[in-house]
């Protein structure tokens, strides 16, 4: 006998990318996390938290950050949700919006698959559509899965390609469901899909703290649509999913656009440099919109690299999956950590 709902028996859960043991020095490259620390701001507010603000429950609904967002990215800020991370995010909309066969949740494959992983928990029926030649965004075949909730990265995980706004704003004009367009790495992006929620009533725009701010492990993130759209979200979020240390650290992060700029060129610039000493080694690589590149190996033996750099402390990310089985993600460090994974390719490959 099982304890559990038939769905969850049979479902596969989400795999994160491996977290070194504590006090192990490792040279991390698989999460895509940024290699800079967050904003000074950002510190002095989690050593500046009031202790009474520990007692008392958290704004729900977190406006302090909602006015920070409204401030940098010049919308109204009661269209925006926030959430304990972007995947938090993601939930909500899938528990709120998608259910069974009548209500699918679509998306172009490959993506980032907690997409799979979260509509297999609501139950939600998935129609996985593979991406056209060089990562064109198929969208006929989106239109016609005719989902209650369609996901597009952009830029995306694992390829880093960016989609163009033209093709966006088709696919949002086409379906009849929610068009939910995921920018975890848009502050490494030369532009944004977020005119768009202001065009559409059925598109939400999704951010992070956790790539361009450097705050993976603060769990931060939000979406951005009209309040008509919000209005269901808010029914279903937890009652407070923002805690107050998020809340303060991530208004002081968001109003240093200044500071997160600085550090986004500089990924920028490294991605850049490391693209061109993979390809000297042989590499075929994408051109990347992230802080990540996605790295086809010259033999096609992409987990024996992996397993290889993994025994001398460099994580990196393998997909054993169809159409990336060669393929490695790299995130992009710092310009050390990126020539130091150059040295030992060079004594791999």
């Amino acid at each position: 006998m099982s304890y559990f709902r038939p769905a969850i028996d049979v479902m596969t859960g989400y795999v994160p990318g491996e977290q070194p043991k504590s006090g192990i020095k490792v040279i991390k490259l698989n999460t895509n996390e940024n290699p800079y620390p967050p904003s000074p701001k950002a510190i002095a507010a989690l050593q500046n938290i009031d202790g009474d603000s520990l007692r008392r429950y958290p704004d729900p609904f977190a406006h302090d950050f909602c006015q920070a967002v409204s401030e940098v990215l010049d919308v109204p800020a009661d269209w925006v949700i926030v959430g304990n991370g972007s995947d938090d995010v993601l939930n909500i909309l899938i528990r709120a919006c998608a259910e069974g066969r009548d209500r699918k949740v679509v998306y172009p494959m490959p993506t980032y698959v907690l997409y799979r992983t979260l509509a297999a928990m609501q139950p939600a029926e998935v129609v996985e559509v593979p991406y056209g030649e060089n990562f064109q965004l198929p969208i006929d075949q989106l239109v016609a899965a005719n989902g209650a909730v369609t996901f597009i990265a952009s830029p995306n995980s694992p390829s880093g390609h960016i989609v163009p706004l033209d093709d966006l704003r088709q696919l949002a004009r086409r379906v009849s469901g929610i068009v939910a367009i995921d920018e975890a790495y848009v502050d490494f992006a030369e532009y944004s899909a977020l005119p768009l929620v202001k065009e559409f009533d059925n598109v939400i725009v999704l951010r992070t703290l956790s790539k361009g701010y450097s705050l993976a492990g603060l769990r931060l993130g939000f979406g951005i649509a009209n309040p008509q759209l919000l209005s269901g979200l808010f029914k279903v979020k937890d009652s407070y999913n923002i805690d107050a240390v998020a809340i303060a650290v991530g208004t002081a992060a968001m109003r240093d656009q200044e500071y997160k700029n600085t550090c986004a060129e500089k990924v920028k610039s490294s991605r850049t440099k490391l693209t061109q000493n993979l390809q000297n080694l042989g590499f075929s690589v994408l051109n990347s919109h992230g802080n990540f590149v996605l790295a086809t190996t010259p033999q096609g033996n992409a987990e024996e690299i992996y397993l290889k750099l993994k025994e001398v402390g460099i994580l990196l990310r393998y997909f054993n999956q169809a159409g990336l089985a060669d393929k490695l993600r790299i995130t992009v460090g710092t310009d050390d950590q990126n020539q130091a994974l150059i040295d030992k390719l060079k004594e791999v490959v």
